[in-house]
C-alpha cells in the first residue's frame, strides 16, 4: 500500500475498531495521549488497535518499545504508519514478519 494515512482517518479507525462510546474522531486532539490521562486506552485496547492496524494496513508492530513509542498519540502513530507504508520501515517490517 502506497497511500498515506491521515490523522483523521487513523482517529476514525481508533474510534470505530475500539468501539469507543461517546467518543468521536473530533473529540480528542491529534497530539492527545492515547493511553492514560489522554484518550484513556488500556492494554486490551492496545492489542485490539494493533490487530486493527495489521488488518487495515498490512503492517505488523512486533517490538514492544517501538510500539509503546509509536502509540504516544494519533499524530505520532500516523507518522509511524506512514513511514512504514512508504518504505522507511520496509527492512524492519521484513524483520518483524520473519520473527
Amino acid at each position: 500500500m502506497s497511500t498515506q494515512v491521515t490523522v483523521g482517518q487513523l482517529k476514525a479507525l481508533i474510534v470505530q475498531k475500539l468501539n469507543l462510546k461517546g467518543v468521536t474522531a473530533d473529540s480528542f486532539g491529534d497530539d492527545d495521549p492515547l493511553f492514560g490521562s489522554g484518550l484513556g486506552l488500556d492494554s486490551v485496547d492496545a492489542l485490539e488497535l494493533v490487530l486493527a492496524i495489521e488488518s487495515e494496513y498490512g503492517l505488523q508492530i512486533q517490538d514492544a518499545e517501538v510500539g509503546k513509542e509509536a502509540f504516544a498519540s494519533a499524530r505520532v502513530l500516523c507518522d509511524f504508519l506512514n513511514a512504514r507504508l512508504l518504505g522507511d520501515g520496509a527492512a524492519a517490517g521484513a524483520r518483524d514478519r520473519r520473527a
